[in-house]
C-alpha cells in the first residue's frame, strides 16, 4: 500500500512541458516507468522529457509517452583529462535546459547532480523526495518523504500522487523492443535466464554457484550480462558444464527486453535485467544478500526473493565483508529446491 502523499498540487494553468529526471541505472528506469504512466495519463497534452544517461537512452528510445530523451554524457563528465570539454558541455546543457521553460520538473535520484539539474531546468514547481541525499532537497519547491522501508515504485508514485495523478493501479509502458531476431531464432523454444551481474561487487552470487545450478536444472540457460561482465558470465558457463548457453555482450537493451520476453524465467541477482522480467510479468528468482528486497526487490506478487535470514542483513554493503554469510550461505541445492518447488506448484513448466 503505496503511503498518502500530501495533498496534491494544483496547477492552473495544466503544465505545457514536464521533465523526469533519472539518468541511471537500468533497473532504476524500470522503476519509473509506472511514475511515467501515471503522469502521462494525468496530463496528456503536456510535453514529457527524460534527462537519461548515454548509453541507457538506448532504452527508451522510441517510447511514445516520451517527447524528448535529454542524454547526460555523465561518465565522459568524469573524466579529469577532460574538464575543460566538460565545463563547455555542462553550460550548454544548462542554457539548452533552460530554454524549455519546464513548468514541472521532477528530481527521482535525489542526488547534488540531479539537484542540480532540477535547478538549472529553471521549472516553476521543482519536485522532490524531502530525505534525498546529498542536499539536494535545497533545490525543491515542493517535496515529499520517500521513505526507507518502502519499494522505489511505490516511493516514486508518491510524487506522482503529489502531482494528483491516478496511482492506484501500476502499469509498466515498456519502449518498444523487437519480438523476434536472427539471435533469438538460436535459442531453444523454452530456456530460463541466468543473469550473474550486479552494480555491487557484494551482491553477487557467486559465478560458479550459478554455473553449478544450471549444471542441475531440468532446463536449458541462457546467460546474459554487458560485455564488461562478460568473463564473469564465462566463469558460470564453464561451471555449468558445458549446459549453459552463454550470450554475454551479445544484446542491446532492445534486444535483451526482447530476450527477457521469451524466457520462462529469470534467476539473478539484484539487477537490471531482474526489473526488466518483472515489469513484463515473467517469473524471477531473485538472490538477495546485502540489498535490501523491500526497497529494490522484483515488483509484485508472482516473483520470488530467496535470501538468508540473517540479522546483520541488509547492510548495504558495495563489498563482500570477512565471512559475507548472506551470500554464501545460499547453496546451490537451496536455490534449486525453492526454483523447483515454485514453479511445480504454480504449474508452469519448462
Amino acid at each position: 500500500m503505496i503511503p498518502v502523499s500530501p495533498q496534491p498540487l494544483v496547477f492552473s494553468p495544466p503544465p505545457a512541458k514536464i521533465l523526469i529526471i533519472k539518468p541511471s541505472a537500468l533497473g532504476d528506469i524500470v522503476h519509473t516507468l509506472p511514475f511515467l504512466s501515471a503522469v502521462r495519463n494525468r496530463f496528456p497534452q503536456a510535453e514529457i522529457h527524460w534527462v537519461v544517461a548515454r548509453g541507457l537512452h538506448f532504452f527508451l528510445e522510441g517510447h511514445a509517452m516520451i517527447d524528448r530523451l535529454w542524454i547526460l554524457d555523465k561518465d565522459r563528465w568524469k573524466q579529469l583529462s577532460r574538464l575543460g570539454k566538460t565545463v563547455v558541455a555542462i553550460n550548454g546543457f544548462r542554457k539548452e535546459l533552460a530554454k524549455e521553460k519546464f513548468d514541472i520538473s521532477i528530481d527521482l535520484s535525489g542526488l547534488l547532480r540531479s539537484g542540480l539539474i532540477s535547478f538549472a531546468a529553471g521549472a516553476r514547481y521543482k519536485l522532490g523526495f524531502s530525505d534525498s541525499d546529498e542536499g539536494s532537497p535545497f533545490f525543491y519547491t515542493h517535496t515529499v518523504e520517500g521513505g526507507e522501508q518502502i519499494h522505489a515504485i511505490d516511493r516514486y508514485l508518491k510524487l506522482a500522487a503529489l502531482m494528483g495523478c491516478d496511482i492506484s493501479s501500476v502499469s509498466f509502458p515498456l519502449p518498444p523492443y523487437p519480438t523476434d531476431s536472427p539471435l533469438l531464432a538460436t535459442l531453444p523454444e523454452r530456456f530460463c535466464i541466468i543473469a550473474p551481474s550486479a552494480g555491487k561487487e557484494a551482491n553477487r552470487w557467486p559465478p560458479d554457484r550459478f554455473g553449478e545450478l544450471a549444471g542441475v536444472l531440468p532446463f536449458p540457460s541462457v546467460i546474459i550480462s554487458n560485455a564488461a561482465d562478460a568473463p564473469l558470465a564465462a566463469q558460470v558457463t564453464a561451471a555449468s558444464g558445458g549446459k549453459a548457453i552463454d550470450l554475454a555482450g551479445q544484446t542491446g537493451l532492445k534486444e535483451l527486453v526482447a530476450l527477457i520476453a521469451k524466457a520462462q524465467c529469470l534467476i539473478s541477482n539484484d539487477t537490471g535485467p531482474m526489473h526488466i522480467a518483472a515489469a513484463l510479468g515473467i517469473p524471477v528468482f531473485a538472490l538477495f544478500g546485502p540489498a535490501n528486497p523491500i526497497r529494490t526487490g522484483p515488483y509484485g506478487p508472482n516473483h520470488t526473493v530467496i535470501r538468508e535470514d540473517l540479522p546483520c542483513t541488509p547492510c548495504y554493503r558495495r563489498k563482500p565483508c570477512d565471512h559475507w554469510s548472506c551470500m554464501q550461505g545460499l547453496t546451490v541445492e537451496k536455490v534449486q529446491r525453492v526454483i523447483l518447488n515454485k514453479l511445480a506448484a504454480s504449474g508452469r513448466h519448462l
